[in-house]
């Protein structure tokens, strides 16, 4: 259709075709020029490099060429195809040739990586930069070297691969109640009680869970009655107890509490919460239920908690084939949906002990395929990756929004700092760090998905003077100083400003604030 629409344009015009011969074409677009006779211009867009490192490359290629140099350039069988060109330099097919001379090949890497101009660019796009001006041979697997060793890529690049760390399940427990975990839901609206969180803890057996509504502010003193009151006073004292690293469960006090109950306390790695993934699955069943019970019954949500433990404790477990009641009482409870008459066990004595013991067993080989099928599932989303002993790794760390920072320059905050020294390995997929004095408030071991081997051979690391971490590895910003003040006008108002100095870059970084928000949070840089 196209080129019968062409033949009816052109067939109202009288003419002849003639071949015109390319070099015959002085006026060729771009696109039908070759590479190497681009014009300077043009391929000084491409790449900026400097005019003395192009003479350092003549230079390095006389030098090369000389007969005590030519061995080491291992450039035997290609020496042949290099030829000369009228601007004195030698190429590889329009390309210019580098030899592996002094440290040329790593100013122009240096050039074509860390310029205003190239901004840290990914390997691909650096050897496709480079490409059609530079050649030398293994350039590409160079390259890659180089930015794989690159310190300030390694600080900012997100990484697109998988999650490290295969899938390690938490021991399966011999008996109800002896090994649960616990963990806090917070920021819910405060009630008439005055309760605005709940403490959630869970067998990891029977997946029988206790909601207890709570106050965000209660201390581990009052944690620990709470605990003796609704789990000791139950079912007895656990063997373990798996839970996060909160304030309240790191204290001396709870420590102490469960050193003389004989409980192990095993928490989990620095800013890892998916160690403790049962809770923080049943937290969002819970969340759910309460919503939808808000929703539809209206009231506060600690009126409907206990009946949302209640059926959350009597509903289907996929990975028990059975609901966690069913499991720890032997039977299902009896709901209004459920009319009949649940009928007493006619089994007594040894009997019974017998059948428990049966069941339990059951319910751990149950456990022990939904573990193996849940592994399956997640290290197909995963990779597998260790360290050695020695080995220097950058840690992962997130950006912190403050109130009185607008957020645009927060999110430049590098994402990993180090590099840090591997001491030691705990367990398969955890590693203990040697942190610095100004960390010492965060625990040193950190699961292998926070962690990327750093292979950088610069001195080149993020100076942690100038940029605070809180306990959960979130950056913290602070003011030095006030260096200007301004009033800002609008068609009705006056707003003061100031000029704030900040810490958390390198260099000097300003911005302007509200003046009313930096004197209520920040009193000290207006004591003059």
């Amino acid at each position: 259709m196209r080129q019968r629409r062409w033949m009816e344009v052109l067939s109202d015009y009288d003419f002849d075709l003639h071949y015109h011969p390319g070099k015959a074409n002085a006026v060729a677009d771009a696109l039908s020029r070759k590479e190497c006779a681009k014009p300077r211009r043009i391929r000084a867009l491409r790449m900026n490099v400097q005019v003395n490192l192009l003479d350092q490359v003549k230079m390095a290629q006389k030098e090369a060429l000389k007969d005590e140099n030519i061995q080491k350039e291992e450039m035997i069988g290609v020496i042949k195809k290099l030829e000369a060109g009228e601007d004195g330099f030698i190429r590889m097919k329009c390309r210019i040739w580098i030899p592996n001379f002094g440290n040329l090949r790593e100013l122009i890497l240096n050039e074509a990586h860390k310029t205003k101009y190239l901004i840290h660019p990914g390997a691909d796009k650096m050897y496709y930069t480079m490409k059609d001006q530079f050649w030398w041979p293994g350039m590409k697997k160079d390259i890659a070297t180089y930015v794989e060793r690159c310190m300030t890529c390694l600080q900012v690049k997100a990484e697109h691969q998988k999650p490290s760390g295969m899938l390690q399940p938490l021991e399966i427990p011999t008996w109800k109640w002896e090994m649960i975990t616990m963990d806090f839901v917070m920021g819910l609206p405060k009630t008439r009680k005055g309760n605005d969180a709940i403490w959630v803890i869970v067998d990891r057996l029977t997946k029988s869970a206790h909601f207890l509504p709570m106050k965000e502010s209660a201390g581990a003193e009052q944690l620990a009655q709470l605990y003796v009151d609704e789990i000791v006073a139950r079912h007895g004292v656990p063997v373990s107890i798996v839970s996060d690293r909160d304030g309240r469960f790191t204290s001396r006090y709870w420590r102490k509490f469960h050193e003389a109950l004989g409980t192990k306390l095993e928490m989990s790695t620095t800013y890892h919460p998916q160690t403790d993934g049962q809770s923080e699955r049943t937290i969002q069943t819970l969340e759910d239920m309460l919503r939808a019970c808000v929703i539809d019954f209206g009231g506060s949500w600690d009126t409907h908690l206990p009946l949302a433990e209640f059926s959350y404790n009597n509903s289907y477990h996929k990975s028990l084939k059975a609901s966690p009641f069913e499991i720890l009482c032997g039977r299902r409870c009896r709901t209004p949906l459920c009319w009949f008459q649940v009928g007493e066990g006619q089994m007594t004595g040894p009997e019974m002990v017998l059948d428990t013991i049966e069941k339990v067993k059951v319910i751990r080989e149950r456990l022990i395929v939904a573990q193996s099928r849940q592994k399956s599932y997640a290290d197909r989303r995963r990779r597998p990756l260790e360290f050695a002993e020695g080995d220097k790794v950058m840690l992962k760390v997130s950006p912190w929004k403050g109130t009185i920072r607008f957020g645009k320059r927060g999110k430049l905050s590098p994402r990993f700092i180090g590099p840090f020294v591997i001491t030691s390995r705990i367990g398969k997929v955890a590693y203990r760090l040697e942190l610095p004095e100004e960390l010492r408030g965060i625990h040193p071991v950190f699961h292998v998905s926070q962690l990327r081997k750093c292979l950088s051979d610069e001195t080149l690391q993020t100076p942690l003077e100038e940029i605070q971490v809180d306990e959960r590895l979130n950056f913290v910003e602070e003011p030095t100083e006030i260096v200007e003040r301004q009033v800002k006008k609008l068609r009705r108002k006056r707003i003061p400003i100031v000029k704030v100095r900040w810490n958390a870059r390198r260099g000097s970084e300003f911005t302007w604030e509200p003046e009313d928000a930096m004197r209520k949070k920040y009193p000290h840089l207006f004591s003059e």
